[in-house]
Parts: structure tokens; sequence; C-alpha cells
């Protein structure tokens, strides 16, 4: 079957000129030099570094001190079983925030005059435990609370939880209430207008968007308490921080604290790498003009 005119010229259209080609080629090429360099500067870099710390005249006693891998090897698995009970506190508490936030991100949208006691109580307990210390709180919970004789006798690594969802409770349902009131007015407006009430809109137009638009927050804040975890050891907790000082005492030596910190480093990473990636894709779809 002969080619058509109109197909002929489309094929045309759709092909790269020459140009093109060289262009792509051109840009190919640079990205590849770019990471050569990236490449070699990080190792020359790394390097320079480590010739730094080597030749310092406390490196050999620092070296006994913290990377000794009998202890690190003889201190795994307390703190692998110490860190099963950090990883069952932060899912725990996640739920818990993830929860509480967005009920008291609703009730600080509560609109006139008759809810504002319900708005300043809110907003009298956002600011107090955003401005409190997480050690300071961790304290009067685990210690305070215990001490009122109201509740039977509970694990520290229950009340180091309890903590945990007060303090970033009060950091998250500000997330989503800045969430929440950057979704355009026009949105509840139209809802409205279909003839759902207060909460419909709440739950079916206004938090949808809300959720979309601080995901990437969100996330950043999970990586913080996945950190803060580890402070439940003051409470007595028998967690990965809480083993590797135990290990300390028995040895004195500092390698198992830097075998916990890894740990929480080998934790963290996973998430802190999808929290970029999903910046960096909101990034690209506003950039596009993409409704985000």
């Amino acid at each position: 079957m002969a080619e058509q005119p109109g197909q002929r010229a489309a094929a045309q259209v759709s092909a790269p000129s020459a140009l093109e080609l060289e262009r792509r080629a051109f840009r190919a090429r640079q990205s590849r030099r770019s990471i050569w360099i990236s490449i070699v500067s990080t190792l020359v870099f790394a390097a320079l570094v480590w010739v730094g710390i080597v030749r310092a005249p406390g490196w050999h006693t620092v070296q006994q001190s913290f990377f000794d891998p009998g202890q690190a090897w003889k201190a795994v698995p307390s703190i692998l079983q110490g860190l099963w009970l950090n990883i069952r506190v932060l899912f725990a508490s996640a739920a818990c925030v993830l929860v509480l936030s967005i009920v008291l991100a609703a009730l600080r949208t509560l609109r006139g005059a008759v809810f504002f006691p319900i708005r300043a109580a809110v907003s009298i307990y956002t600011d107090l435990f955003r401005g409190l210390p997480l050690l300071i709180v961790l304290y009067l919970v685990g210690f305070g609370i215990p001490a009122l004789g109201f509740f039977p006798r509970m694990p520290s690594g229950f009340w180091g939880t309890v903590a945990l969802v007060i303090t970033y409770t009060a950091y998250v349902s500000e997330v989503f209430r800045a969430g929440i009131d950057a979704v355009h007015p026009s949105q509840r407006l139209a809802a409205r207008s279909l003839g759902l009430g207060y909460w419909q809109t709440l739950r079916l137009v206004l938090l949808p968007q809300a959720l979309r638009k601080v995901t990437p927050a969100l996330m950043n804040d999970f990586v913080s308490l996945q950190k803060d975890v580890g402070l439940i050891s003051v409470l007595g907790a028998v967690d990965a921080v809480r083993a590797a000082q135990i290990q300390v005492s028995l040895a004195y030596n500092f390698t198992p604290y830097l075998v916990a910190g890894l740990c929480f480093v080998v934790l963290a990473v996973p998430m802190i790498r999808l929290t970029d990636w999903y910046s960096a894709r909101l990034q690209r779809r506003e950039q596009m003009g993409s409704v985000v």
C-alpha cells in the first residue's frame, strides 16, 4: 500500500531533526561527565577526611573506644532485641498521632462563637506541648502520672508511647490544620452548595486535598519520631539505647552506642529516601502545571 501524503508528513514531523539529535548527544555527554566528576570529587573528599582523622593524635584511643569489632558483635543481639521495642512504640505512636491529629485539626477549624472554648482548648494544648521539650514530657508522663495511683502498673514503654503521642500530636495537628486552611475556599463553598454538611465537606472534600499538600511534612515528622523513640530509655525501658548503655557499663567501651545509632540510621534511611522522592515528584508535577 502506498504511503499517504499525510502519513509521510506526520512521520517527518515526529522524527527528531539532526540538530535535536546533536543536542541530545551533547546533553548525554554532559550528564556522564557530571556523574564522573561527582564520583571522583566525593572519593577525594572522603580520602582527605579519612587521612585527617587517622592522623589525629588521639585516633588510636578513639578507635579502641568506639570502633571495636568484638564489642560491636557482642552487643548486636541485645541491641536488636531492644530495637524491636522501639519499632513497636514507633508504629503504635504513629497510628495514634495520625488519628488524634486529624481530630484536633478538625476541632481547630470549627467556626462560630459557640465553638470558641473548643478552639481555645486545642490552641492551648498545641502551644504548650510544642513548647515543652520532649524529654520533660517523658519525665512528667512517665513518673508523674503513675504516681497519681489512678492507673494500674504499666510498663515504661507504654508511658513512653503516651508521651510521644502527646507531643507529636501537637505538631502534626498543626500540619493538618495548615493543609486544611490551604485548600481554596471555593472548594468548601462548592461542597456546601451541593448539600454536603460540615463534616461531609471536611471528610470528602477538604481532608483529601489537604493530605496531598502536607504529605511531605508528615513524612518528615515520621522520620523525627523514628529518632525520638530512643528517648523512652530515660524511663527505664530496655530499648536499643538502654541495651547499648548496659553493654557499655559492662565493657567500659562506647562501641555499643555506635551500633545502636547505626540501627536507627538503617531504620530511618528508607523513609528519608521515600520522602525525598515524593517531594521531588510533587515538585515536578507542579512545574508541569499539574493539579497537586
